[in-house]
């Protein structure tokens, strides 16, 4: 029975990250969801109260998800966005998701994993500095929201920039960014 409950909550958080991709939490409809994920109405209300704590927990598996997924190396920050920057290419349903939490759940509580992960590796990055393995006109903090954002550049950019740039290989992509991060770096490993 267990993993029955279980699958049928895998089901429905993978069928609402579809959903809240596609419409935000105002836009999705739950039973949209519920036939997705072959389930119905009643069972997202059991597992998550309401349409806004499936949210959640689909923004909770993403952001675990990321944490998990992206190795810190403080030595080679540039490898790192590149990472991430691959990491929205091949799953263009997170940036999608991260404007609308932004939009639609932006004065939330922040996720107790990701705001954990960001300020641990904030304090990596700190002591990188500190210890002269990477140097940067940037406080750690800065330089950690730097390399975040110049990895999602591409997919946060507005089309109509992104016409005039008319650069779609995914390799020169990558290099771009990592060409940025890079230069944001002063010391042993960025120039």
């Amino acid at each position: 029975m267990q993993r029955d409950a279980e699958a049928t909550r895998g089901r429905l958080i993978a069928a609402g990250r579809a959903e809240f991709a596609a419409y935000g939490i105002t836009g999705a409809r739950v039973d949209r969801i519920a036939a997705a994920a072959q389930s119905n109405k009643a069972q997202i209300y059991h597992y998550f109260t309401n349409k806004a704590g499936l949210f959640d927990a689909v923004w909770a598996d993403l952001v675990g998800q990321i944490v998990d997924g992206l190795p810190l190396d403080v030595e080679d920050l540039p490898g790192v966005a590149v990472m991430l920057c691959d990491i929205y290419a091949e799953h263009p349903d997170l940036p999608r998701l991260i404007t609308w939490q932004r939009l639609e759940r932006g004065d939330a509580a922040p996720n107790e994993v990701g705001a954990r992960d960001s300020r641990e590796r904030v304090a990596v990055i700190d002591k990188a500095l500190a210890d002269g393995v990477i140097a940067s006109k940037f406080p750690a903090d800065v330089l950690f929201a730097l390399v975040l954002h110049m990895a999602a550049f591409w997919e946060f950019t507005s089309p109509d920039v992104l016409r005039i740039m008319n650069d779609t290989d995914r390799d020169r992509r990558r290099e771009v960014v990592r060409a940025v991060v890079a230069a944001v770096l002063t010391g042993p490993s960025g120039g």
